[in-house]
Order: C-alpha cells, then sequence, then structure tokens
C-alpha cells in the first residue's frame, strides 16, 4: 500500500546569508512570518523553537515555507546536481503574472519572460543564491 497524503506541509530551503534571502522573500512575496527567533529570546524559547536553525518559516496558502542559512559564500545553487530542480508557486491567473514581472522589475530581480507551457503560463526567476523559482497559472 502506498503512503496517503492529504497534501503539502512545508519546504525549506537553505541559503547563504539570511538576511539578504529574507530581503527578497520578503519583498518578493510578503508572506506572513510563521516562526523566526526573537532577538531577544530567552534560554526557553530557544528551546522551543530549535528548528529554526538560524532561519526563518513563513506561512504560505496550503503550508509553510522555510529559509535556513547553512552555506558559505562561495557556495551556488545547481538544478543540475541531486536535491532540487526548482519550486513553483501557483499563482490565480495570467494577470497575476504580468503584476510579478512589474514586482520583479522593480526590484531588479531578473526572469524570464512569461511562457505558454501548454496548460499552465510559467514565470521563472531566482532567488539570491541562483534557487530556481518559478511563478505558475493554471489556464
Amino acid at each position: 500500500m502506498p503512503i496517503t497524503t492529504t497534501g503539502f506541509s512545508h519546504a525549506r530551503l537553505t541559503v547563504r546569508d539570511i538576511d539578504t534571502s529574507r530581503r527578497f522573500y520578503d519583498a518578493v512575496f510578503g508572506w506572513d512570518v510563521a516562526y523566526e527567533l526573537p532577538a531577544d529570546a530567552d534560554e526557553q524559547t530557544r528551546e522551543q523553537l530549535w528548528f529554526l536553525f538560524g532561519g526563518v518559516i513563513y506561512q504560505i496558502p496550503g503550508g509553510l515555507f522555510g529559509l535556513r542559512p547553512v552555506a558559505d559564500g562561495d557556495d551556488t545553487f545547481s538544478e543540475d546536481r541531486v536535491g532540487l530542480d526548482h519550486v513553483s508557486f501557483a499563482v490565480a491567473d495570467r494577470a497575476e503574472l504580468e503584476a510579478a514581472v512589474e514586482v520583479l522589475d522593480s526590484l531588479g530581480a531578473t526572469h524570464e519572460e512569461i511562457k505558454d507551457a501548454g496548460a499552465m503560463y510559467l514565470l521563472e526567476f531566482r532567488d539570491p543564491d541562483g534557487i530556481a523559482l518559478e511563478l505558475t497559472a493554471m489556464k
């Protein structure tokens, strides 16, 4: 018998610099923070939030999305290595993709053109670590 799942729970990306990554993800997506360690956290709070590993976890529609600082400044992402190809986030429609282009342009974030992939439209871009991200709008 296969394992029965009820949905998506969470994903966490490893990043080089949590401050740089936070600025990017906050500016692009504006998600609410679900978990982060307060700067003045006491020992009990630090123990309760051990799973953050110096990062942050956002509340996103359908689950959680986290960032965890682990890599040194010379490390780079490659979708051609074992691990991760890309992360895709759903948006309502093509108009949302067009609005996303404006957001990315205003932030100076490099992105591809909106692509027609048959049953959907795609907008590809990368975060500060070069991690491949995508927005998808079903037709």
